[in-house]
């Protein structure tokens, strides 16, 4: 039986229904049970595989384009640069890696990792260990922030919400015959998706992250008063509409109620909600993954790399650059957007 889904069902029966947000949340980072908390999801022998397990040119080119971001604001010294979620630390040590020939920019930075995940923590001790990590954002220092946030923001905890009229029904997590099942709160109004009213219709469901303005808010206004630029990399779109709440585990789906706290549960990113948070700093134009990567020359990279390959190594790599850039895979799914100060340009690869 699973331990989790025991204490859940307790929960309910004491207290009433869960939001969605606090069933992610308890399914994700509950100490004892929780999938973060528990266990490295990532690669071929885990849940999922992320775009840095995939290719080191995908950091490479990231790296890169911050860094050139800095450079393009003067080259300003001390500056933090930041990764939230940062899985195993393999992004970071490439863009550390690509970045090594930029004068003055490691001589600038300090490496800061925001990571709720204990066993993740322990990952990026050996990819990173110079590193400094945090619980949260609020704690990062006050200067210049360059950030890197991928795949981050589709795992936070998501409410979901069934507009009703001028309100709005909030699908919760119940128990029927001793098994958890979704149901729906009465309608309400709710002021947090006031502005949704005039682009949905009844029964339209909505998601909303309730995190998000928080850490966007304190991202646009760090990077306002000091300098920097964030690059945020995930999948969704942008606006939020429909339920897109999925489970992940040994890369299939599976249903999120069946066994919760042994398989990934994400959503979509809201990338509008991203963008009217991020004052009054600016944000760029959402734009593709495949289209970010081919602007900064990952095709050309991929060309040189290929020249000291061959047979399963270089088909393995042709393979790695199609699954970052297809349309048909990774390409179109993810999406990135930046934030960047009201007197700079966005990051190389992206534009106003």
């Amino acid at each position: 039986m699973n331990p989790l889904a025991t204490e859940l069902r307790q929960r309910i029966d004491r207290s009433g229904p869960l939001s969605i947000s606090e069933f992610m949340a308890e399914c994700l980072l509950h100490p004892k049970y929780g999938y973060y908390a528990t266990r490295d999801p990532l690669g071929a022998s885990g849940d999922f595989v992320t775009a840095p397990e995939i290719s080191q040119m995908f950091g490479e080119l990231i790296g890169l384009s911050l860094a050139q971001s800095w450079l393009d604001q003067g080259a300003p010294s001390p500056i933090t640069l930041a990764e939230l979620g940062p899985g195993r630390g393999t992004l970071m040590a490439d863009i550390l890696r690509a970045t090594r020939a930029v004068p003055g920019f490691h001589a600038a930075l300090g490496v800061h990792f925001i990571e709720a995940s204990p066993v993740l923590r322990a990952a990026q001790k050996q990819a990173v260990p110079d590193a400094k990590w945090h619980d949260d954002i609020s704690t990062l220092p006050d200067q210049p922030l360059w950030l890197i946030a991928n795949e981050f923001f589709d795992a936070l905890p998501i409410r979901q919400f069934i507009r009703d009229g001028d309100g709005w029904r909030e699908k919760v997590v119940g128990v029927k015959d001793t098994h958890l099942t979704f149901g729906q709160s009465a309608a309400a109004p709710l002021a947090a998706l006031e502005h949704r009213i005039k682009d949905t219709r009844d029964r339209d469901l909505v998601e909303y992250c309730p995190a998000l303005p928080g850490i966007i808010g304190h991202i646009g206004k760090t990077i306002h008063a000091h300098g920097g630029a964030a690059l945020i990399i995930d999948y969704g779109d942008w606006q939020s509409l429909g339920d897109t709440l999925q489970a992940i585990a040994a890369h299939e789906k599976v249903d999120p109620l069946n066994d919760p706290g042994n398989a990934d549960l994400t959503a979509h990113v809201d990338f509008a909600e991203i963008a009217r948070h991020a004052t009054p700093a600016k944000f760029s134009r959402l734009t593709p993954q495949g289209v970010f990567l081919e602007r900064l020359g990952i095709t050309q990279r991929a060309q040189k790399l290929a020249q000291k390959l061959q047979g399963p190594a270089l088909d393995r790599h042709i393979q790695a650059h199609r699954r970052l850039t297809h349309p048909t895979q990774m390409g179109d799914l993810f999406k990135v957007i930046s934030i960047y100060p009201a007197n700079a340009t966005p990051p190389p690869g992206l534009e106003i």
